[in-house]
């Protein structure tokens, strides 16, 4: 567990908080969902077509019908999915542009 803990610090979710948030579409536990889950499950809507106007209930059973080695590669690609979506949040606070030059300008060097 201590390396699921590790793989979050820095803003990364750990591919335990994916697995988890899986589980927890897979069960049908509707009643509330953390903003991070939200964010997961959102990520999941973007990397897999299939699932991207379901339901909660319908994206479980969806997640219910893949084998292992299909988990495993979804959990992947949710888990860059959601590295590049924080690293595109993080890099659009450090670029203006300027409108008259239509040139963009890192805040850091300028």
């Amino acid at each position: 567990m201590q390396r699921a803990n590790r793989a979050s610090e820095g803003g990364s979710i750990s591919e335990m908080a994916i697995v988890d948030t899986f589980t927890k579409l897979i069960f049908g536990e509707e009643e509330t969902y953390s903003s991070k889950e939200l964010h997961i499950i959102q990520a999941f809507r973007t990397v897999d077509p299939n699932v991207a106007f379901d339901s909660h209930t319908d994206m479980g059973e969806y997640l219910r019908a893949l084998g292992v080695q299909e988990m495993i590669q979804l959990v992947a690609r949710v888990r860059v999915q959601l590295a590049e979506g924080l690293h595109n949040l993080q890099d659009a606070g450090r670029v203006v542009v300027d409108t008259a030059s239509h040139v963009a300008v890192n805040r850091r060097t300028h």
